[in-house]
């Protein structure tokens, strides 16, 4: 969940709260002005049970001021104390938080206060605090609704589902985030990592490979394809030889393909160097081992010179 310091939050909401309703008098109007205005010097300054009784003050005054049900709700969320889990006046903060952060998913119009609150109601379900995922997954949900776009809003279903044990429809939250954005890399990055999770390590593969297809000029692709098969081969000591053959050449073709594009990265010549030496480990022919070795003894000193050489201009 994304944080935002109190001076942002106020910010956003100065710029769009209008303070004044044709339905309120002046003098309401003046009053929930003036409670408005000492609501938000206590919030700004942590004092946050005088910010509850402002706000508050300020509605009763003026209604359509409805950027203070978000502050009710977070003021009272910031009263709750994760430690204090099952002490009665703790929770209850909690409680009334979850409840002005859904009247401000209902109430607020303006559309970055409003999905805000969504995102803070969200937070509320979360594992530190109510932790439960069922009312979870409905706010993630109408967030999708609102902006489908969003890819952030189904990795976040994504992981309520795989939480819940549900991974098929964990799967299917990430591939509509890959729909909405077939060309971000962070999309593939996700499924990749899910289903390196479940152990589905040809989909994580296919995932990886369709991530440096799609900007097959950036050579951070490839050393991600070669880092993932070499630490499969290197962890996994149920695989066949023929197996880890297939996995190091494929990794070797993946990282030569990123030093091709980037002469000088650093990381991927280190793992040619690992890979050339689990390649070593299973080779019959001496000879032949030993020149792996060798080369690997290169690279693994190109890479320390590169690394030098980096650390020196930093310096300068």
């Amino acid at each position: 969940m994304r944080t935002h310091s109190r001076t942002v939050l106020l910010a956003v909401v100065l710029a769009i709260a209008g303070l004044g309703a044709s339905s309120c008098s002046k003098l309401g109007m003046l009053k929930g002005q003036m409670a408005w205005k000492d609501a938000n010097a206590a919030y700004q300054a942590s004092d946050y049970k005088k910010a509850i009784e402002k706000y508050q003050e300020a509605l009763k005054n003026n209604p359509e001021l409805s950027p203070a049900y978000f502050y009710l709700g977070n003021s009272y969320d910031n009263l709750y104390k994760v430690a204090k889990k099952g002490q009665p006046e703790n929770d209850a903060n909690l409680t009334k938080a979850v409840e002005y952060y859904k009247l401000a998913t209902e109430k607020i119009t303006e559309p970055k206060l409003r999905k805000l609150s969504f995102e803070y109601l969200l937070n509320s379900y979360g594992p530190d605090k109510l932790n439960d995922p069922s009312q979870a997954e409905p706010i993630v949900q109408k967030m999708i609704e609102m902006d489908p776009s969003d890819t952030a809003n189904y990795f976040g279903l994504a992981k309520i589902y795989e939480d819940a044990g549900n991974y098929e429809q964990a799967e299917a939250a990430l591939l509509k985030a890959r729909d909405a954005h077939p060309k971000d890399s962070a999309v593939y990055m996700q499924i990749a990592a899910f289903y390196n999770r479940q152990g589905r390590f040809d989909k994580t593969m296919e995932a990886l490979n369709q991530r440096a297809s799609q900007d097959p000029h950036n050579p951070e692709g490839y050393y991600t394809i070669a880092v993932y098969y070499w630490d499969k081969t290197f962890r996994d000591k149920s695989l066949n030889d023929a197996t880890r053959h297939e996995y190091i050449n494929s990794g070797m073709e993946a990282v030569d393909k990123a030093i091709s594009i980037k002469p000088d990265y650093m990381e991927a010549i280190v793992y040619k160097g690992l890979l050339l030496r689990l390649e070593a480990i299973m080779e019959k022919d001496r000879k032949r081992q030993a020149d792996l070795l060798k080369e690997a003894d290169a690279l693994r000193d190109r890479a320390k010179a590169l690394q030098k050489s980096k650390t020196q201009g930093a310096g300068d």
